[in-house]
Protein backbone atom coordinates (compact mmCIF):
# COMPACT_ATOMS: atom_id res chain seq x y z
CA UNK A 1 0.00 0.00 0.00
CA UNK A 2 2.88 2.38 0.77
CA UNK A 3 5.43 1.38 -1.89
CA UNK A 4 4.41 4.18 -4.30
CA UNK A 5 4.42 7.05 -1.78
CA UNK A 6 7.50 9.05 -0.76
CA UNK A 7 8.97 8.12 2.62
CA UNK A 8 6.67 5.13 3.21
CA UNK A 9 7.44 4.79 6.95
CA UNK A 10 6.82 8.47 7.68
CA UNK A 11 3.61 8.31 5.63
CA UNK A 12 2.38 5.20 7.48
CA UNK A 13 2.95 6.88 10.85
CA UNK A 14 1.08 10.01 9.69
CA UNK A 15 -1.81 7.88 8.39
CA UNK A 16 -2.08 6.02 11.70
CA UNK A 17 -2.12 9.35 13.54
CA UNK A 18 -5.02 10.50 11.34
CA UNK A 19 -7.02 7.36 12.18
CA UNK A 20 -6.46 8.02 15.89
CA UNK A 21 -7.32 11.71 15.65
CA UNK A 22 -10.52 11.19 13.61
CA UNK A 23 -11.75 8.54 16.04
CA UNK A 24 -11.92 11.25 18.74
CA UNK A 25 -14.04 13.74 16.73
CA UNK A 26 -16.97 14.98 18.84
CA UNK A 27 -19.41 15.89 16.07
CA UNK A 28 -19.98 15.46 12.33
CA UNK A 29 -18.74 18.91 11.30
CA UNK A 30 -15.46 18.50 13.20
CA UNK A 31 -15.01 15.00 11.78
CA UNK A 32 -15.40 16.08 8.15
CA UNK A 33 -13.30 19.22 8.62
CA UNK A 34 -10.47 17.29 10.26
CA UNK A 35 -10.70 14.67 7.52
CA UNK A 36 -10.13 17.06 4.60
CA UNK A 37 -7.33 18.83 6.53
CA UNK A 38 -5.77 15.43 7.11
CA UNK A 39 -5.98 14.63 3.40
CA UNK A 40 -4.03 17.81 2.67
CA UNK A 41 -1.25 16.79 5.05
CA UNK A 42 -1.08 13.21 3.78
CA UNK A 43 -1.21 13.91 0.04
CA UNK A 44 0.69 17.22 -0.01
CA UNK A 45 -2.03 18.69 -2.25
CA UNK A 46 -3.23 22.29 -2.06
CA UNK A 47 -6.89 21.28 -2.41
CA UNK A 48 -8.92 18.48 -0.85
CA UNK A 49 -12.69 18.00 -1.08
CA UNK A 50 -15.25 15.58 0.29
CA UNK A 51 -18.45 14.78 -1.62
CA UNK A 52 -21.24 12.69 -0.04
CA UNK A 53 -24.49 11.29 -1.43
CA UNK A 54 -27.64 12.56 0.26
CA UNK A 55 -30.08 10.35 2.17
CA UNK A 56 -31.88 9.35 -1.04
CA UNK A 57 -28.60 8.41 -2.79
CA UNK A 58 -29.59 10.54 -5.78
CA UNK A 59 -27.75 13.83 -5.19
CA UNK A 60 -24.03 14.40 -4.61
CA UNK A 61 -23.09 17.44 -2.53
CA UNK A 62 -19.78 18.90 -1.38
CA UNK A 63 -19.64 18.54 2.40
CA UNK A 64 -16.14 19.78 3.17
CA UNK A 65 -13.26 21.55 1.40
CA UNK A 66 -9.74 22.56 2.42
CA UNK A 67 -7.81 25.02 0.22
CA UNK A 68 -4.19 25.94 0.96
CA UNK A 69 -4.50 24.57 4.49
CA UNK A 70 -7.65 26.61 5.29
CA UNK A 71 -11.02 24.95 5.81
CA UNK A 72 -13.51 26.62 3.46
CA UNK A 73 -16.98 27.65 4.72
CA UNK A 74 -19.81 25.71 3.15
CA UNK A 75 -22.54 28.09 2.05
CA UNK A 76 -25.78 26.54 0.89
CA UNK A 77 -25.91 28.58 -2.29
CA UNK A 78 -22.49 27.36 -3.38
CA UNK A 79 -23.21 23.65 -2.99
CA UNK A 80 -23.49 21.73 -6.26
CA UNK A 81 -27.06 20.51 -6.61
CA UNK A 82 -26.31 17.52 -8.79
CA UNK A 83 -23.26 15.53 -9.87
CA UNK A 84 -24.74 14.46 -13.24
CA UNK A 85 -23.15 17.42 -15.00
CA UNK A 86 -19.68 16.62 -13.69
CA UNK A 87 -18.44 13.77 -15.83
CA UNK A 88 -15.30 13.01 -13.85
CA UNK A 89 -17.17 12.82 -10.54
CA UNK A 90 -19.98 10.84 -12.13
CA UNK A 91 -17.55 8.33 -13.61
CA UNK A 92 -15.75 7.75 -10.30
CA UNK A 93 -19.00 7.49 -8.34
CA UNK A 94 -21.08 5.33 -10.69
CA UNK A 95 -18.24 3.07 -11.87
CA UNK A 96 -16.60 2.83 -8.41
CA UNK A 97 -13.27 3.62 -10.11
CA UNK A 98 -10.31 5.70 -8.97
CA UNK A 99 -9.59 8.63 -11.30
CA UNK A 100 -5.98 9.87 -11.39
CA UNK A 101 -4.82 12.60 -13.80
CA UNK A 102 -1.39 14.25 -13.89
CA UNK A 103 -1.77 16.67 -16.83
CA UNK A 104 -5.11 18.24 -16.08
CA UNK A 105 -4.62 21.66 -17.66
CA UNK A 106 -3.89 20.22 -21.10
CA UNK A 107 -6.79 17.77 -21.07
CA UNK A 108 -10.34 18.18 -22.30
CA UNK A 109 -11.84 17.15 -18.96
CA UNK A 110 -14.39 19.53 -17.46
CA UNK A 111 -13.27 20.56 -13.94
CA UNK A 112 -15.72 23.28 -12.91
CA UNK A 113 -15.99 21.58 -9.50
CA UNK A 114 -12.44 22.82 -8.73
CA UNK A 115 -12.18 26.39 -7.38
CA UNK A 116 -10.72 28.87 -9.92
CA UNK A 117 -7.08 29.79 -9.24
CA UNK A 118 -4.44 31.99 -10.90
CA UNK A 119 -2.25 28.92 -11.32
CA UNK A 120 -4.01 26.09 -13.21
CA UNK A 121 -4.70 22.76 -11.56
CA UNK A 122 -2.44 20.04 -12.95
CA UNK A 123 -2.89 16.86 -10.89
CA UNK A 124 -6.09 15.27 -9.60
CA UNK A 125 -7.03 12.18 -7.60
CA UNK A 126 -10.66 11.14 -7.08
CA UNK A 127 -11.35 8.10 -4.87
CA UNK A 128 -14.79 6.49 -4.26
CA UNK A 129 -15.71 6.06 -0.59
CA UNK A 130 -17.21 2.67 0.22
CA UNK A 131 -19.21 1.82 3.35
CA UNK A 132 -19.25 -1.45 5.31
CA UNK A 133 -21.89 -2.85 2.92
CA UNK A 134 -19.50 -2.27 -0.01
CA UNK A 135 -21.73 0.47 -1.46
CA UNK A 136 -20.33 3.79 -2.69
CA UNK A 137 -21.46 6.71 -0.51
CA UNK A 138 -19.26 9.52 -1.76
CA UNK A 139 -15.91 10.70 -3.11
CA UNK A 140 -12.71 12.22 -1.77
CA UNK A 141 -10.75 14.49 -4.08
CA UNK A 142 -7.18 15.81 -3.99
CA UNK A 143 -5.80 18.34 -6.48
CA UNK A 144 -2.47 20.09 -6.94
CA UNK A 145 -0.96 22.84 -9.09
CA UNK A 146 2.09 20.59 -9.53
CA UNK A 147 2.56 17.67 -11.91
CA UNK A 148 2.65 14.76 -9.44
CA UNK A 149 1.46 11.17 -9.51
CA UNK A 150 -1.19 10.73 -6.81
CA UNK A 151 -2.14 7.13 -7.69
CA UNK A 152 -0.08 5.68 -4.83
CA UNK A 153 -2.27 7.44 -2.24
CA UNK A 154 -5.56 5.98 -3.52
CA UNK A 155 -5.77 2.77 -1.44
CA UNK A 156 -4.73 4.23 1.90
CA UNK A 157 -6.85 7.40 1.55
CA UNK A 158 -9.82 5.28 0.45
CA UNK A 159 -9.55 3.18 3.61
CA UNK A 160 -9.28 6.32 5.73
CA UNK A 161 -12.41 7.67 4.01
CA UNK A 162 -14.37 4.46 4.67
CA UNK A 163 -13.40 4.74 8.35
CA UNK A 164 -14.71 8.33 8.37
CA UNK A 165 -18.03 7.15 6.86
CA UNK A 166 -18.45 4.68 9.72
CA UNK A 167 -17.65 7.36 12.30
CA UNK A 168 -20.07 9.77 10.63
CA UNK A 169 -22.97 7.30 10.84
CA UNK A 170 -22.12 6.58 14.47
CA UNK A 171 -22.17 10.28 15.39
CA UNK A 172 -25.46 10.81 13.54
CA UNK A 173 -27.11 7.98 15.47
CA UNK A 174 -25.81 9.34 18.76
CA UNK A 175 -27.26 12.78 17.97
CA UNK A 176 -30.82 11.56 17.35
CA UNK A 177 -33.31 13.34 19.65
CA UNK A 178 -33.69 11.63 23.02
CA UNK A 179 -37.47 11.56 22.56
CA UNK A 180 -37.05 9.40 19.46
CA UNK A 181 -35.89 6.31 21.32
CA UNK A 182 -38.49 3.98 19.84
CA UNK A 183 -36.87 0.57 19.55
CA UNK A 184 -36.43 -0.83 16.08
CA UNK A 185 -39.48 -2.81 15.00
CA UNK A 186 -39.12 -6.54 15.21
CA UNK A 187 -40.60 -9.10 12.87
CA UNK A 188 -42.48 -10.95 15.59
CA UNK A 189 -44.83 -8.63 17.49
CA UNK A 190 -46.05 -11.39 19.78
CA UNK A 191 -45.15 -14.93 20.72
CA UNK A 192 -47.67 -16.26 18.19
CA UNK A 193 -46.98 -13.82 15.36
CA UNK A 194 -45.08 -16.26 13.09
CA UNK A 195 -42.96 -13.38 11.81
CA UNK A 196 -46.03 -11.39 10.77
CA UNK A 197 -46.65 -7.77 11.73
CA UNK A 198 -49.80 -6.82 13.62
CA UNK A 199 -51.47 -7.05 17.01
CA UNK A 200 -55.08 -6.35 15.98
CA UNK A 201 -57.89 -8.73 16.86
CA UNK A 202 -58.20 -9.71 13.18
CA UNK A 203 -54.52 -10.70 13.01
CA UNK A 204 -54.64 -12.54 16.33
CA UNK A 205 -57.44 -14.63 14.81
CA UNK A 206 -55.20 -15.30 11.80
CA UNK A 207 -52.34 -16.39 14.09
CA UNK A 208 -54.73 -18.76 15.87
CA UNK A 209 -55.78 -20.38 12.58
CA UNK A 210 -52.13 -20.74 11.49
CA UNK A 211 -51.32 -22.51 14.76
CA UNK A 212 -54.10 -25.04 14.13
CA UNK A 213 -52.86 -26.06 10.71
CA UNK A 214 -49.11 -25.49 11.03
CA UNK A 215 -48.12 -29.08 11.82
CA UNK A 216 -50.88 -30.83 9.89
CA UNK A 217 -50.75 -32.05 6.27
CA UNK A 218 -54.01 -30.31 5.35
CA UNK A 219 -54.24 -28.16 2.24
CA UNK A 220 -54.65 -24.48 3.13
CA UNK A 221 -56.71 -22.02 1.10
CA UNK A 222 -55.73 -18.38 1.71
CA UNK A 223 -58.46 -15.95 0.77
CA UNK A 224 -58.49 -12.17 0.91
CA UNK A 225 -58.40 -8.99 -1.10
CA UNK A 226 -55.47 -8.14 -3.34
CA UNK A 227 -52.48 -6.97 -1.33
CA UNK A 228 -53.43 -8.52 2.02
CA UNK A 229 -50.23 -10.58 2.20
CA UNK A 230 -51.27 -14.06 1.13
CA UNK A 231 -47.78 -15.02 -0.03
CA UNK A 232 -46.28 -13.68 3.21
CA UNK A 233 -48.66 -15.85 5.27
CA UNK A 234 -47.92 -18.88 3.09
CA UNK A 235 -44.20 -18.41 3.66
CA UNK A 236 -44.81 -18.06 7.41
CA UNK A 237 -46.68 -21.39 7.42
CA UNK A 238 -43.74 -22.98 5.62
CA UNK A 239 -40.96 -21.34 7.63
CA UNK A 240 -42.53 -22.15 11.01
CA UNK A 241 -43.63 -25.67 10.12
CA UNK A 242 -41.87 -29.03 9.86
CA UNK A 243 -40.95 -28.48 6.18
CA UNK A 244 -38.90 -25.33 6.85
CA UNK A 245 -35.62 -26.96 5.75
CA UNK A 246 -37.04 -27.81 2.32
CA UNK A 247 -37.99 -25.67 -0.68
CA UNK A 248 -40.73 -23.06 -0.72
CA UNK A 249 -41.84 -22.41 -4.31
CA UNK A 250 -44.42 -19.94 -5.62
CA UNK A 251 -46.30 -20.23 -8.91
CA UNK A 252 -48.82 -17.66 -10.11
CA UNK A 253 -51.47 -19.57 -12.03
CA UNK A 254 -52.49 -16.45 -13.95
CA UNK A 255 -48.98 -15.79 -15.24
CA UNK A 256 -48.84 -18.55 -17.90
CA UNK A 257 -51.14 -19.81 -20.67
CA UNK A 258 -52.60 -23.27 -20.09
CA UNK A 259 -50.01 -25.37 -21.96
CA UNK A 260 -47.03 -23.58 -20.43
CA UNK A 261 -48.51 -23.74 -16.91
CA UNK A 262 -48.96 -27.50 -17.20
CA UNK A 263 -45.36 -28.10 -18.26
CA UNK A 264 -44.16 -25.68 -15.57
CA UNK A 265 -46.00 -27.58 -12.83
CA UNK A 266 -45.68 -31.19 -13.97
CA UNK A 267 -42.49 -31.10 -16.03
CA UNK A 268 -42.02 -33.01 -19.27
CA UNK A 269 -40.04 -35.73 -20.99
CA UNK A 270 -37.82 -35.32 -24.02
CA UNK A 271 -39.93 -35.24 -27.20
CA UNK A 272 -43.20 -34.44 -25.40
CA UNK A 273 -43.69 -31.45 -27.73
CA UNK A 274 -41.78 -29.42 -30.26
CA UNK A 275 -38.73 -27.94 -28.56
CA UNK A 276 -38.66 -30.44 -25.69
CA UNK A 277 -35.09 -31.56 -26.34
CA UNK A 278 -34.46 -32.88 -22.83
CA UNK A 279 -36.23 -34.05 -19.69
CA UNK A 280 -37.27 -31.25 -17.35
CA UNK A 281 -38.57 -31.55 -13.80
CA UNK A 282 -41.62 -29.48 -12.88
CA UNK A 283 -42.35 -27.39 -9.82
CA UNK A 284 -44.08 -30.26 -8.03
CA UNK A 285 -40.80 -32.20 -8.18
CA UNK A 286 -38.78 -29.11 -7.27
CA UNK A 287 -40.94 -28.62 -4.18
CA UNK A 288 -40.82 -32.28 -3.15
CA UNK A 289 -40.56 -32.42 0.63
CA UNK A 290 -41.43 -28.74 0.88
CA UNK A 291 -44.28 -26.36 0.05
CA UNK A 292 -45.78 -25.19 -3.23
CA UNK A 293 -47.91 -22.03 -3.22
CA UNK A 294 -50.37 -21.88 -6.10
CA UNK A 295 -51.25 -18.20 -6.22
CA UNK A 296 -54.40 -16.98 -8.04
CA UNK A 297 -55.72 -20.53 -8.13
CA UNK A 298 -59.05 -19.19 -9.39
CA UNK A 299 -57.41 -18.48 -12.77
CA UNK A 300 -56.22 -22.08 -13.31
CA UNK A 301 -57.73 -23.58 -16.50
CA UNK A 302 -60.39 -26.29 -15.99
CA UNK A 303 -58.32 -29.00 -17.69
CA UNK A 304 -55.45 -28.42 -15.28
CA UNK A 305 -57.82 -28.38 -12.30
CA UNK A 306 -58.58 -32.06 -12.89
CA UNK A 307 -54.86 -32.90 -12.83
CA UNK A 308 -54.33 -30.87 -9.68
CA UNK A 309 -57.18 -32.74 -8.00
CA UNK A 310 -55.40 -36.03 -8.72
CA UNK A 311 -52.21 -34.66 -7.17
CA UNK A 312 -54.11 -33.71 -4.02
CA UNK A 313 -55.95 -37.01 -3.80
CA UNK A 314 -53.27 -39.49 -4.87
CA UNK A 315 -50.04 -37.61 -4.16
CA UNK A 316 -48.60 -38.47 -7.56
CA UNK A 317 -47.90 -36.71 -10.86
CA UNK A 318 -47.30 -37.68 -14.46
CA UNK A 319 -44.99 -35.41 -16.51
CA UNK A 320 -46.00 -34.47 -20.03
CA UNK A 321 -44.92 -37.13 -22.54
CA UNK A 322 -44.57 -39.83 -19.87
CA UNK A 323 -46.69 -42.96 -19.33
CA UNK A 324 -45.50 -43.36 -15.75
CA UNK A 325 -46.55 -41.61 -12.58
CA UNK A 326 -44.41 -41.10 -9.52
CA UNK A 327 -45.14 -40.14 -5.94
CA UNK A 328 -44.38 -36.70 -4.50
CA UNK A 329 -44.62 -35.28 -1.00
CA UNK A 330 -45.60 -31.63 -1.37
CA UNK A 331 -47.70 -29.44 0.84
CA UNK A 332 -50.07 -27.40 -1.33
CA UNK A 333 -51.14 -23.92 -0.27
CA UNK A 334 -53.59 -22.19 -2.60
CA UNK A 335 -54.32 -18.47 -2.62
CA UNK A 336 -56.93 -16.33 -4.34
CA UNK A 337 -58.62 -12.95 -4.08
CA UNK A 338 -61.67 -14.29 -5.94
CA UNK A 339 -64.73 -16.04 -4.50
CA UNK A 340 -64.23 -19.65 -5.62
CA UNK A 341 -67.79 -20.60 -4.66
CA UNK A 342 -69.07 -18.05 -7.18
CA UNK A 343 -66.72 -19.45 -9.83
CA UNK A 344 -68.10 -22.93 -9.05
CA UNK A 345 -71.67 -21.71 -9.60
CA UNK A 346 -70.58 -20.17 -12.93
CA UNK A 347 -68.97 -23.43 -14.05
CA UNK A 348 -65.48 -21.90 -14.10
CA UNK A 349 -64.07 -23.91 -11.20
CA UNK A 350 -64.46 -27.59 -10.35
CA UNK A 351 -66.66 -28.18 -7.35
CA UNK A 352 -64.71 -31.26 -6.20
CA UNK A 353 -61.44 -29.32 -6.35
CA UNK A 354 -62.98 -26.42 -4.47
CA UNK A 355 -63.98 -28.62 -1.53
CA UNK A 356 -60.58 -30.31 -1.57
CA UNK A 357 -58.75 -26.97 -1.52
CA UNK A 358 -61.06 -25.46 1.10
CA UNK A 359 -60.07 -28.16 3.57
CA UNK A 360 -58.74 -25.42 5.82
CA UNK A 361 -59.56 -21.88 4.65
CA UNK A 362 -57.94 -18.80 6.20
CA UNK A 363 -59.53 -15.43 5.41
CA UNK A 364 -56.91 -12.68 5.58
CA UNK A 365 -58.32 -9.38 6.85
CA UNK A 366 -58.19 -6.22 4.78
CA UNK A 367 -55.90 -3.53 6.20
CA UNK A 368 -58.90 -1.30 7.04
CA UNK A 369 -60.12 -4.10 9.35
CA UNK A 370 -56.81 -4.29 11.23
CA UNK A 371 -57.24 -1.52 13.76
CA UNK A 372 -53.91 -0.23 15.03
CA UNK A 373 -51.74 -2.25 12.61
CA UNK A 374 -51.28 0.44 9.96
CA UNK A 375 -48.74 2.43 11.97
CA UNK A 376 -46.78 -0.67 13.06
CA UNK A 377 -46.57 -1.81 9.43
CA UNK A 378 -45.64 1.68 8.22
CA UNK A 379 -42.75 1.95 10.69
CA UNK A 380 -41.58 -1.55 9.76
CA UNK A 381 -41.60 -0.78 6.02
CA UNK A 382 -39.83 2.54 6.60
CA UNK A 383 -37.03 0.89 8.57
CA UNK A 384 -36.67 -1.81 5.92
CA UNK A 385 -36.50 0.84 3.19
CA UNK A 386 -33.83 2.78 5.10
CA UNK A 387 -31.78 -0.38 5.55
CA UNK A 388 -32.09 -1.15 1.83
CA UNK A 389 -31.03 2.39 0.89
CA UNK A 390 -28.26 2.26 3.52
CA UNK A 391 -29.39 5.48 5.16
CA UNK A 392 -30.13 6.32 8.78
CA UNK A 393 -33.61 5.57 10.11
CA UNK A 394 -36.21 8.28 9.62
CA UNK A 395 -38.53 9.76 12.23
CA UNK A 396 -42.30 10.06 11.82
CA UNK A 397 -44.14 13.34 12.21
CA UNK A 398 -47.54 13.27 13.91
CA UNK A 399 -49.14 14.68 10.77
CA UNK A 400 -47.78 11.83 8.65
CA UNK A 401 -49.09 9.23 11.10
CA UNK A 402 -52.50 10.91 11.22
CA UNK A 403 -52.50 11.08 7.42
CA UNK A 404 -52.03 7.31 7.12
CA UNK A 405 -54.46 6.49 9.91
CA UNK A 406 -57.29 8.25 8.08
CA UNK A 407 -56.85 6.38 4.79
CA UNK A 408 -58.83 3.26 3.77
CA UNK A 409 -56.00 1.57 1.76
CA UNK A 410 -57.97 -0.17 -1.01
CA UNK A 411 -54.68 -1.81 -2.06
CA UNK A 412 -54.12 -3.06 1.50
CA UNK A 413 -50.63 -3.89 2.80
CA UNK A 414 -49.07 -3.86 -0.66
CA UNK A 415 -50.28 -0.30 -1.22
CA UNK A 416 -49.03 0.79 2.21
CA UNK A 417 -45.60 -0.71 1.51
CA UNK A 418 -45.30 1.11 -1.81
CA UNK A 419 -46.43 4.42 -0.31
CA UNK A 420 -43.93 4.21 2.56
CA UNK A 421 -41.02 3.23 0.30
CA UNK A 422 -41.79 6.16 -2.00
CA UNK A 423 -42.05 8.51 0.99
CA UNK A 424 -38.62 7.41 2.26
CA UNK A 425 -37.14 8.18 -1.17
CA UNK A 426 -38.78 11.61 -1.20
CA UNK A 427 -37.69 12.42 2.35
CA UNK A 428 -34.53 14.53 2.14
CA UNK A 429 -34.35 15.22 5.88
CA UNK A 430 -34.68 12.86 8.78
CA UNK A 431 -38.45 13.15 9.25
CA UNK A 432 -41.36 11.81 7.20
CA UNK A 433 -44.05 14.44 6.64
CA UNK A 434 -47.62 14.24 5.35
CA UNK A 435 -46.62 15.74 2.00
CA UNK A 436 -44.33 12.76 1.33
CA UNK A 437 -47.42 10.53 0.95
CA UNK A 438 -49.70 10.69 -2.09
CA UNK A 439 -52.97 9.14 -0.97
CA UNK A 440 -55.98 8.67 -3.23
CA UNK A 441 -58.42 10.46 -0.97
CA UNK A 442 -61.98 10.53 -2.26
CA UNK A 443 -62.93 13.44 -0.08
CA UNK A 444 -66.50 14.77 -0.11
CA UNK A 445 -66.65 18.41 -1.17
CA UNK A 446 -67.96 20.44 1.71
CA UNK A 447 -70.48 22.37 -0.37
CA UNK A 448 -73.59 23.27 1.58
CA UNK A 449 -75.32 24.27 -1.64
CA UNK A 450 -75.60 20.65 -2.82
CA UNK A 451 -79.10 19.28 -2.84
CA UNK A 452 -80.10 15.81 -1.64
CA UNK A 453 -79.76 14.16 -5.07
CA UNK A 454 -76.23 15.54 -5.57
CA UNK A 455 -75.12 14.40 -2.13
CA UNK A 456 -76.52 10.91 -2.73
CA UNK A 457 -74.61 10.77 -6.03
CA UNK A 458 -71.39 11.53 -4.13
CA UNK A 459 -72.03 8.65 -1.72
CA UNK A 460 -72.93 6.32 -4.61
CA UNK A 461 -69.81 7.30 -6.55
CA UNK A 462 -67.58 6.61 -3.53
CA UNK A 463 -69.15 3.18 -2.95
CA UNK A 464 -68.79 2.16 -6.61
CA UNK A 465 -65.15 3.26 -6.75
CA UNK A 466 -64.27 1.35 -3.59
CA UNK A 467 -66.00 -1.80 -4.81
CA UNK A 468 -64.31 -1.69 -8.22
CA UNK A 469 -60.89 -1.22 -6.62
CA UNK A 470 -61.54 -4.09 -4.24
CA UNK A 471 -62.33 -6.37 -7.20
CA UNK A 472 -59.51 -5.11 -9.44
CA UNK A 473 -62.01 -3.53 -11.84
CA UNK A 474 -63.95 -6.78 -12.38
CA UNK A 475 -67.45 -5.50 -13.16
CA UNK A 476 -69.19 -8.85 -12.70
CA UNK A 477 -67.77 -9.37 -9.21
CA UNK A 478 -68.45 -5.76 -8.27
CA UNK A 479 -72.06 -6.00 -9.45
CA UNK A 480 -72.59 -9.22 -7.52
CA UNK A 481 -71.16 -7.71 -4.34
CA UNK A 482 -73.39 -4.66 -4.70
CA UNK A 483 -76.45 -6.79 -5.43
CA UNK A 484 -76.96 -5.26 -8.87
CA UNK A 485 -77.35 -6.70 -12.36
CA UNK A 486 -74.20 -6.04 -14.34
CA UNK A 487 -76.18 -3.97 -16.85
CA UNK A 488 -77.43 -1.72 -14.04
CA UNK A 489 -73.89 -1.29 -12.72
CA UNK A 490 -72.66 -0.20 -16.16
CA UNK A 491 -75.53 2.28 -16.42
CA UNK A 492 -74.68 3.80 -13.03
CA UNK A 493 -70.98 4.00 -13.90
CA UNK A 494 -71.80 5.87 -17.08
CA UNK A 495 -74.20 8.23 -15.33
CA UNK A 496 -71.56 9.10 -12.72
CA UNK A 497 -68.78 9.49 -15.36
CA UNK A 498 -66.60 6.75 -13.84
CA UNK A 499 -64.00 5.68 -16.39
CA UNK A 500 -63.71 1.89 -16.51
CA UNK A 501 -60.28 2.15 -18.12
CA UNK A 502 -58.84 3.30 -14.80
CA UNK A 503 -59.44 -0.18 -13.37
CA UNK A 504 -58.14 -2.41 -16.16
CA UNK A 505 -55.74 -5.11 -15.02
Amino acid sequence: MFTQVPQPLVYAEALLAQFASLSRAADSAALLGDFVRGLTELSGCELTQLYLLDATHTCLGMNAECLNGILQPREGASLPADYNGEQLLQFALCQNRVVCLSALSGSLHETSFLPPQATPWQSLLCVPLVNQQKAVEGLLLCASHRHINLQGFADSLGQLGSFVLGQLHLLQRLRQPSGDTRPAPVNVPSASGYGLIGKSAAMRQTYSLISKVLHSPYTVLLRGETGTGKEVVARAIHDCGPRRSQAFIVQNCAAFPENLLESELFGYRKGAFTGADRDRAGLFDAANGGTLLLDEIGDMPLSLQAKLLRVLQEGEIRPLGSNDTHKIDVRIIAATHRDLSVLVSEGKFREDLYYRLAQFPIELPALRQREGDILDLARYFADKACAFLQRDAVRWSDTALDHLSGYAFPGNVRELKGLVERAVLLCEGGELLAEHFSLRMEAMPEDSSLNLRERLEQVERSLLLDCLRKNDGNQTLAARELGLPRRTLLYRLGRLNINLGDFDG
